[in-house]
């Protein structure tokens, strides 16, 4: 199977199962999910592929659940609870870096075979580091904010598409810009910077879009 057709799977798998927390334990799943997105996404990140032409990296489609689920949240129970689910991601992914930071401090035993895999994984740059956390919350806290005014521009039902997808693709349009100017800046030059930041909007963008369906199965959910 090709990377495109494994990424399409892939995304349908990750938002499938993102709906199938929600359904088995509601409001609670949506939380969960949001913190293990948060993290998964940010290991999956250190991996590249290529994609329709692109080279881009994986993380995407999880990160991309994780605005599905602050949009849920926000749609069913209110700008509070989608912010309270901001704030438990960011926490978790704060936590995260500091607890596998200290568990590289430890010396490994002669025999150990996971010390330099770890390292791979967890010894993230500060300023890769700092990037990802800084877009992630004012990225989350700004898609919680749109969302809740597109509402109010448009409250009914029938534009549901419209307040989910336009909140992301502009919330998405802001993380890739604050992620990429702090992460990557000084390591290329502009004509470099553009490229990544382009590539890593459009697959975000593309994520965005495939999410729809599963905004309004999740409205279905709700109702059942």
């Amino acid at each position: 199977m090709s990377n495109e057709w494994l990424w399409i799977v892939f995304a349908l798998v990750n938002f499938s199962l993102l709906l199938l927390f929600y359904r088995m334990f509601g409001k609670t799943g949506l939380f969960v999910w949001i913190g293990m997105s948060t993290i998964l996404a940010n290991i999956q990140v250190l991996k590249t592929v290529e994609l329709f032409g692109l080279t881009a990296t994986l993380g995407n489609i999880l990160y991309g659940t994780a605005y599905l689920a602050t949009d849920i949240l926000n749609e069913k129970y209110g700008k509070q609870e989608a912010k309270k689910a901001v704030w438990l991601g960011f926490s978790t992914l704060i936590m995260m870096t500091i607890i596998m930071q200290i568990a590289l401090r430890f010396i490994p035993a002669a025999d150990d075979i996971a010390q330099g895999s770890l390292e791979n994984l967890f010894g993230i740059i500060i300023q890769i580091a700092a990037g990802s956390l800084a877009a992630y919350i004012v990225s989350q806290y700004f898609d919680v904010w749109i969302y809740d005014k597109i509402r109010e521009w448009l409250p009914s039902d029938k534009f549901l598409w419209v307040r989910n997808n336009a909140s992301t693709g502009i919330s998405q349009l802001l993380d890739s810009a604050v992620f990429c100017s702090i992460a990557f800046w000084g390591m290329y030059d502009w004509s470099v910077w553009l490229e990544i930041f382009m590539t890593t909007y459009i697959i975000k963008f593309v994520v965005a879009i495939l999410d729809t369906p599963f905004m309004y199965a999740a409205k279905y959910i709700h109702r059942q």
